[in-house]
């Protein structure tokens, strides 16, 4: 597949029709597997783009995504990010063909896949995953390390890895349970059961279904901007504590959140916030 560059022109090709956004970013990095713009000030946004495999998802593809995302981590002009697929597929699934064949020693002594989770470590910044058709296997693994999971009417997500002899392998087990909760996600994997969007918004996996793929994709893209227009500390701060959440009890969480709270009092932002709430004018963030 030929490399290009994403530029207005080569992402309104490429792009179906509902889901074409005006494109104002352009970066100095190729990709062979994804689309990189900056649509709305301050958003970052990425788009997998191997639509012949239904966007599934093999080692040079999240190699691209992991130094995309380093790239928007690194500009200070981007606030918040956006991750989604195609109207038919988010990313239906690993790619089985680079796994197939793979022995225990070289899977475990290479550390297959754990690349796959990198972003969840080095990223800071929110990302919001705006998920349209399937989303199976290492696709709803990657959907699930989104801050925000937003979904389309015909989203589908699943961990069918039992049905392949082995079990889901970059994070499912950990993160659809934290999720939906033990017995669901028990079931789901043990089954190899889909989940549809409705479900998915019921059970708190996704924080929002809409009724069209567009709406999904404009929705994550709005709720990206608005995120981007606060104080970058601020929302770095919110993204940790959250966070900490998952791996603290309540009383240590608590308290993990106050110190956090009494620190952002050092920040610049801090002051500039309160002062214009106090004279009922609008915050001119300076990030700091």
């Amino acid at each position: 597949m030929q490399a290009f560059r994403s530029t207005v022109r080569e992402a309104s090709r490429r792009v179906p029709a509902g889901l074409r956004f005006v494109r104002g970013y352009s970066s100095e990095k190729t990709y062979e597997h994804l689309l990189v713009s900056s649509p709305k000030p301050g958003v970052g946004f990425i788009e997998l783009n191997r639509p012949k495999a239904l966007n599934a998802l093999c080692t040079p593809l999240i190699l691209e995504l992991n130094t995309a995302l380093r790239a928007f981590q690194a500009d200070s002009t981007i606030g918040a990010i956006v991750l989604t697929g195609s109207e038919r597929a988010f990313a239906a699934g690993a790619d089985i063909k680079e796994m197939k064949d793979l022995t225990f020693s070289a899977a475990y002594g290479n550390d297959f896949i754990e690349s796959w989770s990198d972003l969840v470590t080095f990223l800071k910044k929110p990302l919001i995953t705006a998920v349209n058709g399937y989303a199976l296997g290492g696709g709803c693994e990657l959907a699930m390390m989104g801050d925000i999971l937003y979904a389309g009417p015909k989203a589908v997500f699943g961990q069918p890895e039992i049905k392949l002899g082995v079990i889901p392998g970059a994070g499912g087990s950990q993160r659809l349970t934290k999720a939906i909760g033990k017995v669901r996600a028990m079931e789901t994997i043990l089954t190899g059961d889909n989940i549809s969007a409705k479900q998915a918004g019921e059970w708190g996996l996704a924080a929002r279904v809409f009724e069209t793929p567009k709406e999904c994709v404009d929705g994550a893209l709005a709720t990206a901007e608005k995120i981007a227009g606060y104080s970058q500390i601020a929302v770095k701060a919110c993204k940790e504590v959250v966070n900490k959440s998952q791996d603290l009890g309540i009383r240590e969480g608590v308290e993990y959140e106050r110190r956090v709270f009494h620190g952002l009092f050092g920040s610049k932002d801090q002051k500039i916030g309160m002062k214009a709430f106090a004279e009922k004018g609008k915050p001119e963030w300076s990030n700091e």
